[in-house]
Formats: C-alpha cells, structure tokens, sequence
C-alpha cells in the first residue's frame, strides 16, 4: 500500500484528473494556477510531480504576481525550472498581461456575479490573509483593470473607503466591482462587509461611480452582496 503522503506522477493519476484532460473537458479556468503551470511545465522532478512543482514556484515567487515580478534569471534558479520552463512561464503571463490592457473590444465583459468572481476566484480563494480587489469597468461593463487595494491579516482588512475609487476616477471609469475574500474559506458575509458595502454604494453615488456588487470570496464558492440585498438597499 502506497503511504497517503507519497509523491505520485501525472500519468499516475486518472486521465480524468490529469490538468490537460481537464483543461480540455472542463476549460482552462476550471484548473488551479499550480495546475496550470503543470501543463506548462509538462514534467516535474524527483520527489514532485508537475503539479507540485508549480505550487512550490508560486509558494517561492509569492503568487503569480511575484512570478511576473521576478526575472528570468529568478525563475530560471528555481529547482527544476531552468532556461526553457522559464521562458514558457514568463511567456505565458506576458501573454496575460497583454491580454489586460488589450483593445477595449478584446477585455472581458462582466454580465453577472459569475463572470466577475471568475477574474480573481481561483487565486483569491487560496490566499492565507484577507485581500480587497476593485475591478475597474467601463460604460459597457468591460474590464478596464482589476487592482488590490488591501491586503490585511488573516482576519480583516482596514479600509478606507475613498481609496477605493481612486483608481476609478483616474482611469475614468463608470463603475467598480468590489471584491474580498475569507482566509476562513466561509464566503459569508459579516456585518462589517454589509457595512462596509453600504459606505462603498453612498460613496460611489456622490462620486458618479456605480458600484455593481460586492462579491466575497471563500473556497470554491462566492457570495453577492447584490444579489442578497446587503448593503445595496
């Protein structure tokens, strides 16, 4: 019997579970950003499957944005990485980040709770503290930007709300999604964020900048403020 903390291969696992079967059968944002690096990666090391090297590198870096920060060099000096996993790495999130400031007709558009949640779910519902997102929209909804604004310890955030729109109001944007997570993994929203909600859609009113919802983040699952009437009435 294998012991339960044992390192297994990619090709050990069901062809179901494997990241690039499932990338194809469920779509690429149904997969963990360590999975996602997997497939890139396509092997891994002695001691650690593809998948495992992509969580230590994301672990090291400090999330995809410290992928982004780091050089080539930086990445290139992670263990089992070197110079061709590196470029692909580094490609990839280039790629993405073209992506973000591409023409207005290629952004994403928010329609609904589900489309905003999928900007930041899969990353936020893993962060260790409390972290506060502003997603910047145009007047056709479409995203101009998405910035952390706060990022707190893992109970609560202090937050001021006029700096939430300051990066609205500088990139002339007509309306804001607010977005949160519960280190917890509980999605469900606490007094303070029915709150803090109300104070954000007041502010956004004298300010002419909509404020569209209030999503909080747990482990695979969100709540709308919006939907639920906290904070919107």
């Amino acid at each position: 019997m294998k012991e339960q903390n044992a390192t297994y291969r990619i090709t050990d696992l069901q062809v179901s579970e494997r990241p690039r079967e499932r990338l194809a059968q469920l779509g690429a944002q149904s997969l963990s950003q360590a999975e996602l690096l997997a497939i890139l990666l396509r092997v891994g090391v002695p001691g650690e499957n593809a998948v495992q090297v992509g969580q230590r590198l994301l672990s090291d870096l400090g999330g995809l944005a410290g992928i982004h920060r780091a050089s080539y060099e930086d990445v290139c000096a992670q263990h089992g990485i070197g110079p061709a996993k590196a470029a692909q790495i580094k490609a990839a999130i280039e790629l993405g980040r073209r992506l973000a400031v591409a023409a207005p007709e290629e952004r994403p558009t928010v329609h609904s709770p589900e489309d905003a949640a999928a900007l930041v779910q899969y990353e936020m519902s893993a962060l260790e503290h409390e972290e506060l997102r502003v997603v910047l929209l145009d007047v056709r909804n479409r995203v101009l930007d998405v910035q952390s604004i706060y990022r707190g310890s893992a109970t609560s955030a202090q937050v001021r709300v006029g700096e939430l729109f300051k990066a609205a109001i500088r990139r002339n944007a007509a309306a804001i999604i607010v977005i949160h997570n519960h280190p917890s993994g509980d999605p469900t929203p606490s007094p303070e964020d029915v709150a803090l909600t109300r104070a954000i859609v007041q502010a956004g009113n004298l300010l002419d900048v909509g404020v569209l919802d209030h999503l909080v983040i747990g482990r695979g699952r969100y709540v709308s403020l919006k939907e639920r009437g906290l904070g919107f009435n």
